[in-house]
């Protein structure tokens, strides 16, 4: 547990500038941060359900779209409670997510976009699948070589 603890509040990172520690400094206790968290990331997934089921009633779309994205938003502010919010940025613009940064903030806006301005419930719908996607493949690069046996399963399919 000390371990996790270190690795998430930065310790056993490069040093970092004052002005970076003061940002990143919280005076949160790490249960606290824990608790947090996953109270942040269950109301996301509640969220995405919710949003979910609100797809079936007459006229939801809307409500599907909206609640779908705030989902995402709140799971991934989640993470914002254990390492901090800018460790949490810096780590999401790194070159080996920024692509996927990118693309799955684009299809977050492009979905409110689709609903509330544009008026395409069906392009919402497309925007909503392209920000699961861009969520997974996100959430996959903190894990060590799981995109590279994605793309190794799906070339073997393929082939």
């Amino acid at each position: 547990m000390e371990k996790l603890r270190r690795i998430l509040s930065g310790a056993e990172d490069e040093e970092q500038g004052l002005t970076a520690q003061v940002l990143d400094a919280s005076s949160l206790s790490f249960g606290t941060r824990v608790k947090w968290f996953a109270i942040c990331f269950a109301a996301g997934i509640l969220c995405s359900i919710l949003g979910t089921g609100l797809l079936f009633l007459p006229n939801g779309t809307k409500l599907f779209a909206v609640f779908y994205t705030l989902g995402n938003l709140a799971a991934l502010f989640s993470t914002c409670f254990l390492m901090g919010p800018v460790k949490q940025i810096k780590r999401m613009f790194e070159p080996n997510r920024l692509i996927a940064t990118i693309v799955m903030l684009l299809c977050l806006a492009l979905t409110l976009c689709a609903v509330f301005w544009w008026h395409k419930k069906g392009l919402a719908i497309i925007f909503c699948i392209l920000q699961f996607l861009a969520m997974t493949w996100y959430s996959l690069s903190y894990i060590p070589f799981a995109r590279d046996a994605i793309i190794k399963c799906c070339t073997t399919c393929l082939n």
